[in-house]
């Protein structure tokens, strides 16, 4: 069962911002759905099973953005 987890982002502002962030976190094994909005600040993560929190923050951050579960 897929689950969602969702994160707020710091530093995101454009199209640009929301493409880096969603190449990094595709790499996470078990992520079959990114959803991310530089206007609201919000990404949403869906996988297969339960993501580390960490893992997510760690990929947002090699984007060069921060990120905290929400």
């Amino acid at each position: 069962m897929a689950t969602t987890t969702e994160y707020l982002v710091t530093g995101m502002s454009c199209g640009h911002c929301e493409g880096a962030i969603r190449s990094e976190v595709s790499e996470i094994d078990g992520v079959t759905g990114i959803e991310v909005s530089a206007q609201t600040g919000r990404l949403a993560v869906t996988a297969e099973q339960p993501v580390e929190d960490a893992a997510v923050i760690a990929a947002v951050d090699e984007a060069g953005y921060t990120a905290v579960r929400s």
